[in-house]
């Protein structure tokens, strides 16, 4: 009884030996984000001189930081360049913090990454093209920030995104071509930015998109007809933007504001609804 009592008590230390045991390259890399965001300050603190296995908000599995977690935790200050060597990472949550500075274009290194959260900071900058590169992400959160600019060109690329939520910042300019081609997107928040251009016919392609919201941007030209075609959208807010020409009922119904536009004046226009004939018509089509 007793070997075997032995036996579990070795096992169990050797577990927790191999789960606390990071890359000295992975633990550096955390130790200079904790000194580049104020950890002093931190409402959770790390005690540098545990393992870490203690420190708060990270997770590593088979000796390898997979995760980190530390929203509302006040982080203050940039990301340092070393944040971008713990290439293991899966999921990053750092919303809710006062974190500045932009995103590395070497953010490519985190191949594995799945979620990306960063929203409700200070970040400004760009969306760095390389961004485009992280393949198996699946939810990117940036909204309540400063970012400015375009969305990256290459943004399809992200083949496996399912969220995509830059609301409240400062993006202009069009939607790439490549966007309409991620199939796999649910939602998609770019309300209250400065976009522009038209919404292309391929957004047919979005069949499993279910939220949609542009809402105060600066989109022109037709509605798609093709979004009555996207079965599971149940949430829209196209609104106070500077679409023309009718619209379905349905396609009305589903935006809050009635589809509420604004005029070469800069007054709101509700566009108008077309008929229950033409509304058949447009969805056979």
């Amino acid at each position: 009884m007793k070997s075997y009592i032995t036996l579990f008590l070795a096992l169990v230390f050797s577990h927790t030996i191999f789960a606390d045991t990071v890359s000295d390259k992975e633990k550096d890399a955390l130790i200079k984000l904790y000194h580049a965001t104020n950890g002093s300050q931190w409402k959770v603190k790390w005690d540098l001189s545990l393992s870490v296995s203690t420190w708060y908000g990270v997770t590593a599995e088979n000796g390898k930081v997979v995760g980190l977690n530390l929203a509302n935790n006040n982080l203050q200050g940039e990301l340092p360049g070393e944040f971008y060597d713990l290439v293991h990472l899966v999921a990053v949550d750092l919303h809710k913090n006062n974190l500045k500075g932009q995103l590395s274009a070497t953010i490519h290194n985190l191949k594995e990454l799945e979620v990306l959260d960063v929203s409700i900071n200070q970040l400004s900058g760009t969306i760095p093209a390389s961004i485009c590169e992280l393949k198996k992400l699946k939810d990117l959160a940036l909204f309540e920030n400063k970012i400015s600019g375009e969305l990256p060109l290459e943004i399809g690329k992200l083949g496996s995104l399912e969220t995509l939520s830059l609301f409240n910042n400062k993006l202009h300019g069009p939607l790439p071509g490549s966007l309409y081609k991620i199939r796999t997107l649910k939602v998609l928040l770019l309300n209250n930015n400065k976009m522009s251009g038209t919404l292309s016919r391929e957004i047919l392609n979005f069949s499993a998109l279910e939220n949609l919201s542009l809402f105060d941007n600066g989109f022109e030209g037709a509605i798609p007809s093709g979004l009555e075609k996207l079965h599971h959208l149940s949430e829209m807010n196209l609104s106070y933007n500077k679409f023309k020409g009718a619209v379905s009922k349905n396609l009305a119904l589903l935006d809050a504001l009635n589809l509420t536009m604004f005029d070469e004046n800069g007054n709101p226009v509700l566009l108008p609804i077309t008929t229950e004939k033409e509304t058949t018509d447009v969805t056979q089509n």
